[in-house]
């Protein structure tokens, strides 16, 4: 006799129910039957490490169940996916692991994040396979491009919770979902699309306005490389920086190497003009020209904006303009590579397509018509996640070379208008981080934990602000970060801690105290426009 999907979970359950609490029964679920979908692994894995499919070994703090499948919602979908569960111990909580650039890979390394904190946790390549900043596989297949675009990490997160049902008898008593760049669109894509799959959804630096974003990417190239000495070489970073810290950087009463409120600097590139020999200490006349355009982000022929432009401050650095605006050589930035993907991949599906050709008049509405309905997650209207009790906060960083910050501030301001502050604010916050880069990095205090899962208290941890929340009914008004001086690690030793404000609000020093110590600051109003 074949079962239904729902009863086949539901007899699952309720043998796993009687079984030790270890997961002796993980390998029972490669027969479990879920709509278009084919369970392909299943297995009990030690604590130690793990081997992925691809890739080094990954170490793995406690044992658990993996599950992994394919899910087909159309004739062409292939959609990749594992759910780990904790064989012991798990907080009845359930983690959706989001993807960056173009996807393409399951994230092992955020399920197993996941997992030593007590989640049970999914994550899906979207449906392809390939890496980040690849577009190839879209050419010819309109479904993948819906999987990629929305349907891949909902599907994930219906199969997951059905996965962890059946393993452990009952469903998530609460499910959470945190990601970065794309991962932040896949973010607001389930809130706005989805609002049943997430209680609590962080969506970090949004690449939402996709069609908008990449479309600026070609600005900024052909910006670079109007004309020969219109490029701006990654040695010539340090001076625009200076310059612009020159400018702003003591404007909040702070001097720090951090301009706080970047969108009220009034740093003029023309300063940086060569008088003599040009050096890595000045600009041409045409270099000038393209960093005020960097600035400035792109605009039609009539001057209408399209999408915010790059701030001043932390262009240097391991994850500045150097990676993204300027790269190594032209035609060699990772701005570069998303925006001829995008282009030739997914609005033309053409490997031909030549960027030199690339026009906003003509391109960004060609890429709006095609693919804003399937790869834009705009919509300020969060009335269905807001009605189920959703939260949502987002985040970005001032320093971001990746995504326009801007961009955050005018989506969250997008919900404003449509839904009224005070509704608003009852279920969405966000926070802009000074001197941080895309999702992390940077000159700023940087780390607060976007990381995804809570690992310290909600005063420090962006995660657990979410879940306190979602569970307390507390919202989080100010989250302070951490300055280390190695990355993320803190033993390390600290730098420097600052609040980070909720929006509209920026951190300012009391006048007295050290200034690299949060205590000192408080959240004010921001400085009126110069």
């Amino acid at each position: 006799m074949r079962l239904s999907g729902g009863a086949a979970v539901l007899l699952a359950g309720m043998i796993l129910r009687a079984a030790p609490a270890a997961g002796a029964n993980c390998e029972s679920l490669a027969h479990l039957s879920l709509a278009d979908t084919t369970i392909t692994a299943a297995q009990t894995v030690p604590a130690g490490s793990f081997a992925p499919p691809e890739g080094k070994p990954i170490p793995v703090a406690r044992g658990f169940c993996r599950v992994a499948g394919v899910i087909r919602p159309s004739s062409d979908s292939d959609i990749q996916f594992e759910v780990w569960m904790p064989s012991r111990d798990w907080n009845g909580k359930f983690q959706g692991v989001g993807n960056g650039g173009f996807a393409g890979a399951i994230s092992f390394a955020g399920l197993a994040g996941a997992v030593a904190h007590g989640y049970a946790a999914a994550s899906t390549d979207t449906g392809h396979h390939g890496m980040g900043t690849d577009a190839a596989w879209a050419l010819g297949h309109p479904e993948k491009v819906v999987d990629f675009g929305y349907r891949a990490i909902h599907e994930t997160a219906v199969k997951a919770k059905a996965v962890i049902a059946a393993f452990y008898g009952e469903t998530p008593r609460r499910s959470y979902f945190s990601s970065c760049s794309n991962g932040g669109r896949q973010a607001l894509m389930e809130a706005q699309r989805f609002p049943a799959d997430y209680d609590g959804i962080i969506a970090g630096a949004p690449a939402n306005y996709w069609t908008h974003l990449l479309s600026g990417a070609l600005w900024v190239v052909q910006a670079t490389m109007a004309e020969p000495n219109a490029y701006i070489p990654a040695s010539k970073l340090p001076a625009i920086e200076a310059a612009a810290l020159a400018a702003c950087d003591a404007s909040d009463g702070v001097q720090d190497k951090v301009i706080d409120e970047p969108s009220q600097c009034r740093f003029d590139p023309e300063k940086l003009r060569c008088k003599g020999p040009e050096s890595d200490a000045c600009l041409t006349a045409p270099q000038v020209a393209a960093l005020r355009k960097i600035y400035a982000g792109p605009r039609d022929s009539k001057g209408r904006k399209i999408f915010p432009g790059y701030s001043p401050g932390g262009e240097t650095g391991s994850g500045g303009w150097a990676p993204w605006i300027t790269g190594a050589a032209p035609a060699k930035s990772l701005l570069f590579a998303f925006g001829t993907n995008f282009f030739s991949g997914m609005v033309y599906e053409n490997p031909a397509w030549d960027f030199h050709a690339f026009q906003v008049d003509r391109d960004v509405p060609q890429a709006d018509k095609k693919l804003a309905a399937t790869l834009n997650a705009t919509d300020p209207d969060l009335r269905r996640f807001r009605e189920r009790g959703g939260k949502l906060i987002l985040y970005h960083g001032w320093s971001d070379a990746a995504i326009p910050p801007l961009n955050a501030i005018d989506y969250y301001r997008s919900v404003v208008s449509a839904m009224g502050e005070n509704d608003t604010r009852g279920f969405v916050r966000l926070f802009m981080v000074p001197g941080m880069q895309h999702c992390g990095g940077g000159p700023g205090p940087d780390v607060f934990g976007q990381a995804g899962v809570p690992q310290r208290d909600p005063q420090h941890d962006v995660a657990a602000a979410l879940e306190r929340w979602v569970e307390q009914g507390v919202a989080p008004e100010e989250i302070i970060a951490t300055k280390y001086k190695s990355g993320m690690n803190p033993s390390s030793g600290v730098v420097r801690t600052r609040p980070l404000c909720a929006y509209p609000l920026v951190a300012r020093w009391k006048g007295s105290g050290s200034t690299d110590d949060a205590a000192n600051f408080v959240c004010e109003k921001p400085s009126p426009a110069r």
